[in-house]
């Protein structure tokens, strides 16, 4: 399990340090739901990064067999998929706000205010396993588990570590609002204007990042 830890844990870092998904709870905690909707925004999360990853597992394991080496369109799929990201990358960079204009907020900001848990848990599952760009990632994380190990257990138990360092982000705005209390809304708010303002250099240079490690790993295993 250790080399698909090592493949899939620097990938789950790019999902972690996705700007929106911590912009949203950040928004999050300063409504009168602070709690309930951070935390079924955090749920809502984890399972859509959860199960986009069991479902690549699940395809990729029904033509591997228990104990055999992964086959060699592994490798040429962690080929596609960093090309895949370099190429979202370039569009990222592409439309990313030019020199003193303000970034364009998304429309599900401008309902943040007035969400339930059920919606919240909603935005977050539409932002992990809906969102091309962290969609992207995940399968990227979930195809290099699956290039590393036929074993079923390690499979699944890698990528429940994965999702695991995949949520540090989400989860961190609530730890902090939950150790500071009222003292965290100006540090929370610090962190969504800075989020918000840098998302696009924040992906570029994450996506560039990942693509690059999933076409040397394809490359390196062919």
């Amino acid at each position: 399990m250790g080399a698909a830890l090592g493949q899939s844990l620097p990938i789950a870092l790019g999902v972690l340090i996705s700007p929106m998904p911590i912009v949203a709870v950040v928004l999050m905690l300063v409504t009168p739901r602070a709690k309930s909707n951070s935390l079924a925004f955090l749920l809502g999360w984890i399972v859509g990064i959860f199960v986009v990853g069991s479902i690549v597992l699940l395809v990729a394991g029904a033509s591997a067999d228990d104990g055999a080496p992964a086959p060699a369109w592994t490798s040429w799929v962690k080929i596609a998929l960093g090309v895949l990201v370099l190429l979202v990358a370039a569009k990222q960079w592409s439309g990313r706000p030019r020199s003193g204009a303000a970034p364009a907020s998304p429309r599900w900001m401008d309902a943040v205010d007035h969400m339930k848990p059920p919606a919240a848990a909603g935005l977050a599952l539409l932002l992990s396993a809906v969102n091309p760009k962290n969609l992207l990632i995940i399968v990227s994380g979930a195809a290099a588990i699956a290039a590393a190990t036929t074993d079923r257990t390690e499979q699944f138990t890698a990528l429940g570590i994965f999702t695991l360092v995949a949520s540090v982000g989400v989860a961190a705005p609530i730890v902090i609002y939950v150790a500071m209390g009222a003292r965290a809304a100006g540090l929370l708010d610090r962190i969504k204007v800075w989020m918000i303002a840098n998302n696009a250099v924040i992906l570029v240079v994450l996506l560039v990042v990942i693509g690059a490690k999933m076409i040397g790993d394809g490359v390196s295993a062919l």
